[in-house]
């Protein structure tokens, strides 16, 4: 089982990253997934989920109206589309797959900074 986070770097205020999230080794369209973000001497957090069916999706206040998860179940890829970037968001982006066994990737850097 993997799962490989890619598209992290470093980005000015109000600029655009577009995170993905690569599965393997597991039925992908059956697990809900999620990306998470940790921030230096800070808890990991939940940023956006989105069901393994439907469009269903949630995201947390802090990302709400700003970014967009969204997946293909074709590719065993999940996306999290992040526009109008803060510096509040640099963190570690962590994407997670839970249907009752839980599996981690091993995160992607995203700097917000000037």
């Amino acid at each position: 089982v993997q799962l490989v986070e890619s598209g992290g770097g470093l980005v000015q205020p109000g600029g655009s990253l577009r995170l993905s999230c690569v599965g393997s080794g597991f039925t992908f369209s059956r697990y809900v997934m999620t990306w998470y973000r940790q921030a230096p001497g800070k808890e990991r957090e939940l940023v956006a989920r989105i069901l393994s069916i439907g469009p269903h999706t949630r995201y947390s206040d802090a990302v709400k109206g700003r970014f967009t998860i969204s997946r293909d179940n074709a590719k065993n890829t999940v996306y999290l589309q992040m526009d109008s970037l803060k510096p509040e968001d640099t963190a570690v982006y962590y994407c997670n797959a839970l249907y009752g066994l839980d599996y981690w990737g091993q995160g992607t850097q995203v700097t917000v900074s000037s």
